[in-house]
């Protein structure tokens, strides 16, 4: 019986220590898996602090970055002349973007500003093309590339004297504020002519535009006011629009970097279909033709005043039918005639022969074209107001002569009225 009882303590003993050291396992198990949980916690903090750092470090790169471009833009407007009451507009634009920076909000805004201060730095304030004044000169070259059109010419050349008595009378200090350049009065339309060249298409209304503004040694621009979309393209959209930009007028100013362009207006009687978008279209036109109103004209995007008095505006049409009288009454109308015969055979072989013979890669004595052979070549199709289908005409007759020389064909090819169907296309009025 006593044997028996030491026998059960024994085992009770045993079986103690065993849960005893199951427990020491468990406890140190368990401790090695807090060890872990804390390190893997303190790796998490580690990361996380790290990641924030790296982040912190991008955003004030970043902000750095443009607080940079902000200075850059700061400095331009102060390095470029401008009028004084604008260039204190940019500035606050700039400041605030400065201020909007600083506390991290500026993305909104800053292409929207930057985007303004670039047109308006690159609009050329104060800067004029100093004229050539020389008549003689000035209608030398004008008939160097026109003939005929006389009354255009006559009407440039006393322009030019009549700033040449200004520039004189500037020089001696009794008239003008600055001596050695001619100044326009503003809002005197005797001084500041605009012309209207109308006629029908092909006479050289356009052409005659640039040779006067190569004559006068000024920047040429063209805007096509034919179906243009609205006045907006004219005068510029609002910079509360997102995709708001200059009218076509300041374009034309920053192309030419210049205050004192030729510009030309083609089609102005094309300008829309619509009678309520033509008469805007007109309006704004009056606006900038007027000598009255031009030395103000406000561009909506610019929202600034600019002066538009020393531009020499150009403007074409085919009629005069769609233009509104109050535009009429401010321009002159210059009435451009048909060609004779004569005269397109004057001007063909004076100046449109020379152009593409040179074009097409031959020489003044490779092509010989008897006399009989100009009115075929002038009348294809019967009478032609202008000087397109004959410069066509002469074109592909130069084209089919470098093809023979290349095949073959020796040098000079004489045209004559038996084989002028082999040069120049066959299915066209006499040539048949």
């Amino acid at each position: 019986m006593q044997g028996d009882q030491n026998i059960q303590n024994m085992d009770n003993y045993l079986s103690s220590d065993s849960q005893n050291d199951s427990s020491n396992e468990n406890s140190g198990k368990n401790f090695q898996d807090k060890k872990i949980a804390e390190g893997n916690t303190t790796a998490v903090k580690t990361s996380d602090a790290i990641s924030q750092r790296d982040s912190q470090k991008a955003n004030q790169s970043s902000r750095d970055e443009v607080v940079s471009e902000i200075e850059e833009l700061d400095k331009k407007i102060r390095n470029t002349p401008m009028p004084e009451d604008l260039k204190g507009k940019a500035l606050r634009s700039v400041e605030r973007l400065r201020r909007m920076a600083r506390r991290g909000s500026y993305s909104g805004e800053f292409e929207t500003v930057e985007k303004y201060i670039g047109w308006i730095t690159n609009v050329p304030w104060g800067q004029y093309t100093e004229d050539n004044l020389d008549i003689v000169r000035a209608r030398k070259q004008m008939d160097q590339t026109h003939y005929g059109i006389d009354v255009v010419k006559d009407l440039v050349i006393d322009y030019l004297a009549t700033m040449q008595l200004q520039n004189r009378k500037t020089s001696e200090g009794t008239k003008g504020e600055e001596s050695g350049r001619s100044e326009v009065l503003r809002g005197s339309s005797a001084n500041a002519p605009v012309m209207l060249f109308t006629g029908l298409q092909g006479v050289g209304k356009t052409s005659i535009a640039k040779s006067i503004a190569n004559s006068m040694g000024r920047e040429f621009s063209r805007i096509s006011v034919g179906a243009m979309g609205g006045v907006q393209a004219l005068r510029g959209q609002s910079r509360a629009f997102l995709d708001a930009e200059p009218g076509q007028i300041i374009k034309s100013l920053v192309k030419c970097k210049t205050m004192n362009p030729v510009i030309v207006l083609d089609e102005v009687d094309k300008a829309s279909g619509n009678s309520g978008l033509l008469n805007d279209i007109m309006a704004a036109l009056l606006e900038i033709l007027d000598p009255e109103q031009n030395s103000t004209f406000v561009d909506h995007y610019l929202d600034h005043p600019v002066d538009l008095s020393k531009v020499f505006f150009i403007c074409t049409s085919n009629s005069v039918g769609t233009l509104s009288t109050a535009l009429l009454d401010r321009m002159e109308v210059i009435r451009f005639t048909s060609y004779s015969d004569e005269e397109k055979e004057t001007i063909a072989k004076s100046y449109t022969m020379p152009d593409v013979l040179r074009n097409s890669g031959l020489n003044s004595e490779d092509i010989i074209i008897e006399e009989e052979v100009w009115p075929l070549l002038i009348r294809p199709v019967g009478f032609d107001a202008g000087l397109r289908q004959l410069e066509r005409n002469l074109a592909t007759l130069a084209r089919r002569v470098a093809r023979k020389h290349i095949e073959g064909t020796e040098l000079p090819i004489r045209i004559t009225k038996d084989n002028l169907r082999e040069f120049v296309i066959p299915d066209q009025g006499p040539l048949t």
